[in-house]
């Protein structure tokens, strides 16, 4: 072979694997986001608890971006996938949005078609996308995921199912192949890891959208060795907590759940190690809301939501301040940001990383990249908040609360459990959030949309 053709050849080589290099740059990043139901602040070992194993989630908050001022958009399950999903507050959708869709009486309604998604956008940038998991924005057709953006759905479309039976709570089969239900056996976070896996061997060679919304730890409080509760055909609305020997400690339940879940975790990540996507991938976990302290008087010791005021279901930090853990291996330095984040910037995030131009979507989000490095911070905006009768606005270090006619104004710099109301001492402050409230309150209603199809 003549020297001149060897040169060219190595030329044409090193071309070959510089064009390779600079595709794999500029294919946009894999993204995997994970999401806890009911996980309190306090569950986690990276936030603080030392009676739970969680090495898994451990292991990704050292290796990545952990928040400690990270807030749902709601207290309750439908709201904050509503928000997170959309970057929009869910109240402009509908206030039926504002709470959590009952299989009782919402079977007709759900996000709205025109809603869009992350999974809708990330689509038209070709991204292959996946639900695996609980849905709760919609209990039939066409209020499944296949109608928002994603290519595949296996899961539970209700607001809570037997993790080992899959029945609702109203006695209904809920395991469901994207339109139609397809039951199977197996305890759910086994389940959802599995079909992850599967999707993401299936879908390596391309960008790929894995959103993966866990049932756990929501009850039916069931670990992997705890009995089946319900069987198909009958209601369990009065009962519906799982069989619980000991009510005055759910916690062995909840513990065992939490373990599930971080195993989840890990193999999820194990598989992200195998294919050697770490670099190119984006992975999340955060809950949906707050944890249950206790559910009415019998049962206690549920959750944990380490030193915050309040449980799920209200609007005190325990309510909506949850982990938020963000990594993205050679992109995001790993620590610890205590800047004040929101389910709504997800989206703004994930579709910018992801190269969709600003100008596509609508959101009420701001994108987190800046924090990427150390020592950048987000721009300043207020916070809101609304469930029933409860209102909440965070500005800065206040935050004041309104409920039942009363103002409580609280200075989370000094006073993270709330436990000091300065209303009367700083009426000009309750004054100013009030009004920045009902603003807030007149511009998200007046752009809600209808929800019937």
């Amino acid at each position: 072979m003549s020297h001149l053709l060897l040169s060219l050849l190595t030329i044409g080589s090193c071309l070959c694997a510089f064009s390779s290099a600079v595709a794999a740059e500029q294919q946009p990043p894999n993204i995997i986001l994970i999401v806890a139901d009911d996980l309190g602040y306090g569950d986690l070992g990276c936030y603080g608890n030392s009676l739970v194993r969680t090495p898994h989630i451990d292991r990704l908050a050292a290796g990545g971006l952990k928040f400690t001022d990270f807030h749902s958009a709601g207290a309750m399950c439908t709201p904050t996938r509503a928000a997170m999903l959309t970057g929009q507050y869910q109240q402009r959708f509908g206030r039926h949005l504002e709470g959590a869709l009952s299989g009782k009486h919402d079977r007709e309604t759900g996000l709205p078609l025109q809603a869009v998604t992350i999974a809708e956008l990330l689509k038209q940038q070709g991204y292959a996308t996946a639900c695996f998991g609980k849905w709760h924005l919609g209990y039939q057709p066409p209020w499944l995921p296949t109608s928002q953006g994603f290519d595949v759905f296996r899961g539970l479309a209700s607001g809570d199912g037997d993790h080992h039976t899959h029945i609702d709570r109203s006695g209904n089969r809920d395991w469901w192949k994207n339109n139609a239900i397809k039951m199977e056996e197996g305890y759910t976070a086994d389940l959802l890891t599995k079909y992850s896996l599967e999707f993401m061997e299936a879908n390596r060679g391309q960008p790929f959208f894995l959103y993966v919304p866990h049932l756990a730890i929501h009850f039916p409080w069931q670990g992997p060795e705890d009995p089946p509760h319900r069987v198909a055909g009958k209601s369990y609305h009065a009962d519906k907590w799982g069989i619980i020997p000991d009510p005055g400690n759910v916690r062995p339940h909840t513990t065992a759940m939490i373990e599930s879940l971080d195993q989840s975790v890990g193999d999820i990540l194990a598989a992200v190690r195998r294919m050697q996507l770490e670099k190119n991938t984006i992975v999340i976990f955060t809950s949906d809301n707050g944890g249950y302290l206790n559910y009415g008087k019998k049962y206690q010791k549920i959750s944990s939501n380490g030193r915050l005021r309040g449980q799920k279901g209200t609007l005190y930090e325990g309510g909506h301040r949850v982990p938020l853990l963000i990594t993205w291996p050679g992109t995001i330095t790993a620590g610890v940001t205590h800047q004040t984040a929101h389910s709504v910037d997800l989206l703004p995030t994930l579709a910018l990383a992801a190269g969709i131009q600003r100008a596509d979507f609508q959101t009420d989000g701001l994108d987190l990249s800046s924090l990427w490095q150390p020592g950048h911070t987000l721009g300043s905006r207020n916070l809101y908040w609304r469930m029933g009768d409860n209102r909440a606005v965070r500005s800065g270090h206040w935050k004041l609360c309104s409920k039942n006619g009363g103002s409580e104004l609280y200075d989370l710099k000094t006073d993270l459990g709330e436990q000091q109301n300065l209303a009367s001492e700083h009426p000009d402050i309750v004054k100013k959030l009030s009004h920045a409230l009902k603003e807030w309150e007149e511009d998200v209603d007046t752009s809600a949309k209808p929800f019937n199809k």
